[in-house]
């Protein structure tokens, strides 16, 4: 989760594209507001995601960063400014909706994990709250030494509770219970050992040179239905949760106690519980 800071150029794409040897790379490109999960950069990857799954040339999406940060998250600014909805259901304008509070996250998270194209991350920065699941919820991602993860969101007064939907069926419980309490830094070697991310490794790009290559080889009929296979029980979780979480979210988002540890967090100052 992030404070604001104005990208350079206001009016310049946040989701850049580029196409390789039947390969999209969408690079979420806000480096100065550490590519947080605004409506805007939400509804941008939407787009971008929906193009990819129409393309007939394209047989992967590599989803990656520019700048320091893969993701922090919530914007914050947008969150706890005047007239926010935190939940999609109280914006009017349709295309905002699909972008907006808990019931936006679930929907471009489920997008990520419907998509009939694998989805692979590569991670070369920091990873905060929200951003754990865009990770939870691509196929296959790769972390690099420069990676750091943190579920954040206990100490601004949340939880992590629509990205539970693609994360705790992949990630070690005892992990899981562990990092979502104490809100701890962690690396990429222990991502990958917790399950959060597929693999560390020291050259990123090497490491995904024969994920790409094989998935190169894989036919669209071939590459959708095998996904559907190992997406089918997190689909079933969000058929199941989504309402409930994104429910849970959006009242610890209106809450005296998260308005505080936000508040906090922008300030950069202790929230008052702190001890």
């Amino acid at each position: 989760m992030t404070d604001a800071t104005p990208d350079a150029t206001p009016d310049a794409p946040l989701v850049r594209h580029a196409h390789e040897r039947g390969v999209t790379t969408l690079t979420l490109d806000s480096p100065h507001h550490r590519n947080a999960l605004s409506r805007r950069l939400v509804g941008e990857l939407h787009a971008a995601l929906a193009a990819a799954a129409r393309s007939d040339s394209t047989r992967a999406v590599l989803l990656t960063h520019t700048g320091t940060t893969f993701c922090a998250g919530a914007d914050l600014t947008e969150a706890t400014g005047p007239g926010d909805a935190t939940d999609a259901g109280d914006v009017t304008d349709p295309t905002a909706a699909a972008a907006s509070g808990p019931l936006g996250l679930a929907r471009l998270l489920r997008t990520i994990i419907e998509l009939p194209k694998p989805v692979v991350a590569k991670v070369t920065g920091h990873v905060r709250a929200g951003g754990l699941g865009l990770l939870g919820a691509c196929d296959v991602s790769v972390a690099g030494p420069g990676a750091t993860f943190a579920f954040t969101e206990a100490r601004l007064g949340l939880a992590p509770a629509v990205i539970s939907m693609p994360l705790l069926p992949r990630m070690d419980p005892r992990a899981a219970a562990r990092y979502y309490l104490t809100g701890e830094r962690f690396d990429a070697a222990e991502a990958a050992r917790t399950g959060l991310v597929t693999l560390a490794a020291d050259d990123p790009d090497a490491a995904l040179e024969p994920v790409l290559a094989g998935l190169r080889k894989g036919s669209p009929q071939g590459l959708a239905e095998s996904k559907a296979l190992v997406t089918a029980e997190v689909l079933r979780v969000f058929d199941r949760d989504t309402a409930a979480l994104a429910g849970t979210s959006a009242r610890l988002f209106a809450s005296d106690e998260a308005r505080e540890g936000m508040t906090a967090f922008l300030q950069r100052r202790e929230p008052s519980w702190a001890r």
